[in-house]
């Protein structure tokens, strides 16, 4: 098991930096733990039943490899994210929320979050590497992807060539993303997500190269299984040339589609 540290968290900050998007800062002192985590690597977000401000944490029972959950009443829902920054000077975490509704405890914690309230945070403290160096990038995601695939975007090497379609309500949800190679930042728009998306198609209708090539996809299950059939078994790229994984399965909460989310990545 990768070596992982915990922090209870204070929002300090919130802020709508598009209409579907939340960007919250956090603090604790021990942030210092995550001075070597990667920048966009997933980690465990813990959301507090509503009415209690604080995170009651699950434990690891490394005799018998397994978590040990607090009881239902004080257990915080877990939910898997991505942070968008770090600042070890100032002890602060970034953390970018979709903003849709209240329907999901994650979105619904970011909505109605002020200053003060508490969020667990469970997340490597080794680095991890998200993409190989190669001349050619596929990058493609919706709204829950927008911070990994810029984390990405951000470290690419200034002579990376490709493509990077990214998935969001409308105009006023697109992202200024710090970019420095030449890979070519599309805005894909769909009001409706949980309905349905035209990324496959949109990779479809690119031409791809041979060789020397990588691709980041992280969407939603039925968009991921399309794209990962196309690229593997139509165009023969590699396990090595494609990290593809679904984030979400449209009308199942993320605990309950895990199981089918994990079996479709490693097919």
């Amino acid at each position: 098991m990768p070596a992982k540290g915990s922090i209870e968290a204070t929002v300090i900050k919130k802020e709508f930096i598009t209409p579907h998007y939340i960007r919250v800062h956090l603090t604790s002192d021990d942030i210092q733990q995550f001075a070597n985590t990667t920048i966009g690597d997933n980690n465990k977000i813990l959301v507090p039943p509503e009415g209690l401000n604080e995170i009651h944490f699950p434990e690891y029972d490394y005799d018998n490899n397994q978590w040990i959950h607090p009881p239902k009443e004080v257990a915080p829902s877990i939910r898997t994210y991505t942070h968008k920054g770090i600042d070890l000077e100032k002890n602060e975490l970034i953390i970018d929320f979709v903003n849709h509704g209240e329907s999901g405890p994650a979105s619904k914690w970011a909505i109605n979050a002020e200053k003060g309230s508490k969020l667990g945070v469970m997340m490597r403290t080794e680095p991890t590497e998200l993409f190989p160096d190669v001349d050619w990038y596929l990058l493609v995601g919706d709204a829950t992807a927008i911070p990994v695939i810029s984390a990405i975007l951000e470290t690419l090497p200034q002579h990376a060539n490709g493509y990077c379609f990214l998935e969001v309500h409308g105009k006023d949800d697109e992202q200024i993303l710090k970019n420095n190679s030449n890979v070519e930042v599309i805005w894909v728009h769909n009001t409706t997500p949980e309905n349905g998306s035209d990324l496959f198609n949109t990779v479809k209708n690119i031409e791809l190269p041979s060789d020397n090539k990588f691709g980041y996809v992280a969407a939603e299950f039925s968009t991921i299984k399309e794209i990962r059939t196309y690229l593997r078994k139509e165009k023969l790229w590699t396990n090595k040339e494609l990290y593809a994984y679904s984030y979400w399965k449209s009308g199942v909460a993320e605990d309950k589609s895990q199981a089918d989310r994990q079996k479709e990545k490693n097919s």
